[in-house]
């Protein structure tokens, strides 16, 4: 490709930018950033080829159609450190190769000092079909067509600057045992994405002597290049125009028509005979323009010596405008890239790698575990979006609303004090008993009984199995206390005299403690979800990957599951403690709540008779109170049963509320040495077989594929930046 000294200065004005951009492409940088070319496109049979061999003089293989099956890239570089013409062949491959096979190609080069004649082109034409895999033989079972690229760059310190991607020519019918209709819409896609880049500059070839406004090329040039800003047009055939006819040709390179940025030229292409006679392209040309009417075509619109002249410009034009966007997408993908692949966490493909990285979010898990247990919050960020994980203030909050409807629902009859004021009237967690006023206004009364749900918390699908079903309970019954322990005393009273049996409190006391079931389950199922909430967020935020915790989950399941049966199992073991056998309590404040009950119980009976003494203040005469306990040995009998009973049951209320709460709640779920929190730890991942830490930690294949990409294209972006580092 040498050329004359006149028009060296502007053909390399700029050639280490050049020279840069083909190092992008050398890179595979252009399979993520639009970078500036020159890519010719046209129809088959268009003269695509012819042009493409006037512009590089280089002997393309006419017998085969060979390099119309890829993608070639042609680079010309002038070398003061080559002292004749050197020819290197490599090929880059497209984004849909394997990895084999994309290293096959990356490991392939040829090369030749000296004249490239059309025998040594056919040759290595051939092995890089066969490297491709794309069929030279009809009625191959291979492919036709690749998105694999040939690249070839000639260096010498006689050529010009210049790069240029010859396509594949997009055809609309088929060749029986070549193509097919599916190579139809490859090669049209092929096409279409080096015509979309809108940093490329398209050398459109379109034969003259067909109706040009029905080309396929030229409606897809329309389509992505509405403007005609990127388009530079090339008429071919000028020979075969019909007679007549030449004035349409001639409307479109004075811009009369199709009119495009850059403009119309006309090349004379030679012949299949002046081909095999050894015509000179230049001297053809220039005779055929001496004819009329070509003669009035203008000297810079006419032959491939000016079409050279004027693609060399547009393409240094086009890279100067693009390069700074150029640099500044390289390093912004190159950022993003990077930031995903640390999103994909590290590679976990050894088993060493899976067990290393399990242990990592083991360390996770725990730190949030403890943070969430001792309630520091303010020591991770992860609690300000997760309220699941403040653990601590869950299950407190928990404790207390057991404890509050423990003891305002969970009793079958209000018990009944007579003139006993707030403090004796409340018990220790709120149950409120009532006065006789308070009796008589509640009976008269049309309103239902209030209900209450046992659960607050929502099932979870996995622990439906375990969990205690939510049930609604009503208030206790307001009136009737003592017509029930009549009932019962009569149902049960043996020959005991003045007294009762004690059979008789316990199973008053497992009546009146009837809800204590559903209220303690209720609330040991809320804990759980509490619990298992807590750990699947703590896992999920843990191991970054909802894969590695789905896997996770499953393992620890059945573990999890055995856990919150034990918790579940000591509440029956409390309640049968409580509920069964004989009432017992070695607690002072039973006796202490007993006396003050029949104190109160004397002092209401005796009140109305009290006299007001300014000396010794309110006085009882002796006859008074024996008459004040004149009263049937049944009803004596039934008070009795009423006072020990309700002493009693405040006693074991706060006993069993501790005990739910501290033991099945604290001990099986929250604090003790074996809560469902502790299973997963670092002597769980030491366990696991190698089997197992792939199951677990494996990646999935397409997390592989994936981060294979992105290595791949961190790598050929790096590469591409230090492409622009290097002084200009």
């Amino acid at each position: 490709m040498a050329r004359n000294e006149n028009s060296d200065q502007q053909a390399l004005s700029d050639p280490k930018l050049l020279d840069k951009i083909d190092k992008l492409f050398a890179c595979n940088v252009g399979e993520y950033i639009s970078l500036p070319q020159l890519v010719v496109v046209g129809d088959q049979s268009s003269g695509k080829s012819s042009v493409l061999e006037g512009l590089t003089q280089l002997p393309f293989p006419r017998d085969s159609g060979l390099c119309t099956r890829f993608a070639t890239q042609i680079i010309f570089r002038r070398s003061k450190e080559h002292s004749t013409r050197t020819i290197t062949a490599s090929v880059l491959a497209g984004s849909d190769a394997s990895p084999e096979k994309a290293a096959g190609l990356k490991d392939w080069t040829w090369s030749k000092v000296g004249a490239f004649d059309p025998s040594e082109f056919s040759m290595v034409m051939n092995e890089v079909h066969v490297l491709m895999g794309v069929s030279i033989e009809s009625h191959s079972a291979k492919p036709t067509f690749s998105n694999d690229v040939f690249r070839l760059e000639i260096c010498g310190p006689d050529e010009d600057h210049l790069s240029v991607i010859d396509v594949p020519g997009i055809f609309k019918n088929t060749v029986p045992g070549v193509t097919s209709k599916t190579d139809i819409h490859l090669v049209h896609n092929m096409v279409v994405a080096y015509m979309k880049n809108p940093r490329s500059i398209m050398l459109m070839v379109v034969p003259a002597n067909v109706d040009i406004a029905t080309q396929e090329i030229v409606e897809l040039a329309r389509e992505y290049d509405p403007d005609g800003q990127r388009t530079l047009g090339v008429l071919t055939k000028p020979d075969l125009v019909d007679m007549g006819a030449e004035h349409r040709v001639l409307d479109l390179i004075r811009g009369e028509d199709l009119t495009f940025k850059h403009g119309w030229f006309l090349v004379r292409n030679l012949g299949q005979r002046e081909l095999q006679e050894g015509v000179d392209r230049n001297a053809a040309e220039k005779a055929f323009r001496q004819t009329e009417p070509w003669d009035s075509v203008p000297q810079d619109r006419f032959g491939i010596q000016s079409l050279r002249v004027r693609l060399q410009d547009a393409v240094i034009y086009n890279a100067r405008q693009s390069f700074s966007q150029v640099r500044s997408e390289i390093l912004k993908r190159l950022k993003s890239r990077q930031q995903a692949l640390k999103d994909l966490g590290d590679e976990c493909i050894t088993s060493q790698q899976q067990r290393s990285f399990l242990l990592g979010v083991v360390s996770r898990f725990q730190q949030i575990t403890s943070y969430g247990l001792n309630s520091l919050y303010a020591m991770d960020d992860v609690f300000v979006d997760n309220p699941d994980l403040r653990i601590a203030t869950l299950v407190m909050n928990c404790h207390i609303a057991f404890a509050e409807n423990l003891s305002s629902w969970a009793h079958e009859y209000r018990f009944i004090m007579n003139n006993m004021n707030q403090d004796e009237g409340t018990s220790a967690f709120g149950t409120s008993f009532m006065n006789l006023q308070d009796l008589k206004s509640m009976n008269k009364s049309d309103t239902p009984p209030p209900v209450i749900n046992t659960r607050t918390t929502e099932d979870i699908e996995e622990l439906t199995e375990i969990l205690h079903e939510s049930t609604l309970e009503k208030y206790p019954n307001e009136s009737g206390i003592h017509q029930w322990l009549t009932e019962v005393f009569h149902l049960s009273r043996g020959f005991e005299m003045g007294t009762f049996n004690p059979s008789i409190l316990a199973e008053a006391f497992r009546k009146q403690s009837a809800k204590w079931p559903n209220f303690a389950l209720g609330y040991i199922s809320d804990v759980i979800i509490l619990i298992h909430r807590f750990i699947l967020k703590a896992l999920k935020l843990s191991c970054g990957s909802q894969h590695v915790c789905d896997r996770l989950k499953a393992r620890l399941m059945n573990d999890l599951l055995s856990k919150y049966r034990d918790a579940i199992k000591h509440v029956c073991f409390l309640l049968h403690i409580e509920r069964s056998g004989m009432p017992l309590t070695l607690n002072h404040y039973f006796n202490d709540t007993l006396q003050r009950m029949r104190t109160a119980r004397i002092q209401a009976q005796l009140a109305p008779k009290a006299i007001s003494d300014q000396r010794r203040g309110e006085m009882v005469r002796l006859s008074d109170v024996s008459t004040a306990h004149n009263k049937s040995n049944t009803k004596q009998t039934v008070e009795d049963i009423h006072d020990i009973l309700q002493s009693y049951y405040k006693a074991a209320l706060k006993r069993f509320a501790d005990n739910i709460c501290m033991q099945a709640a604290g001990f099986y779920l929250v604090h003790g040495p074996e809560t469902p929190t502790r299973l997963f730890d670092p002597l769980f991942v030491h366990n696991l077989s190698e089997e197992d830490l792939e199951e677990i930690a494996g990646e999935e294949p397409r997390v592989r594929r994936l981060r294979a990409q992105l290595v791949k294209e961190i790598g050929d972006l790096e590469a591409g930046k230090m492409i622009l580092q290097e002084t200009r």
